[in-house]
């Protein structure tokens, strides 16, 4: 089993799928990963030498932020909305859709289980 990033990947996909597995590693990602280090997108991560995990791993470590040190930079920044009291910060606080969806009806991921309001229905 490869592990890259602190992830391990599954053995029996093919590379480009695999690389998926790890947070901050999308499929347009993974493809301009397999591109620049020379793995045809058809191959298996079973199929792999130890130098081509190593060069895959390499690369990723070089130009790509992924895993703990992304999530890390994205709750600062939400942190951050938060504390200077943007809009945007605000929703977050609320705990509420951020970018702009309605509220009046749906939502109910955000907002949690619809609850009774007494005396409504006559």
């Amino acid at each position: 089993m490869a592990r890259i990033a602190g992830v391990n990947i599954p053995t029996g996909k093919r590379v480009v799928i695999a690389l998926t597995y790890i947070h901050g590693i999308g499929p347009k990602a993974a493809s301009d990963i397999c591109a620049a280090v020379g793995i045809e997108l058809t191959r298996r991560v079973n199929e792999l030498s130890d130098a081509e995990v190593l060069a895959v791993r390499e690369h990723i470590d070089a130009n790509y932020t992924v895993e703990g040190d992304l999530r890390r930079e994205v709750s600062m920044n939400v942190k951050r909305m938060m504390d200077i009291g943007s809009y945007r910060g605000l929703r977050h606080r609320r705990n509420l859709p951020v970018r702009g969806q309605r509220t009046h009806t749906n939502a109910r991921t955000r907002k949690g289980p619809a609850k009774a309001i007494a005396g409504k229905k006559k």
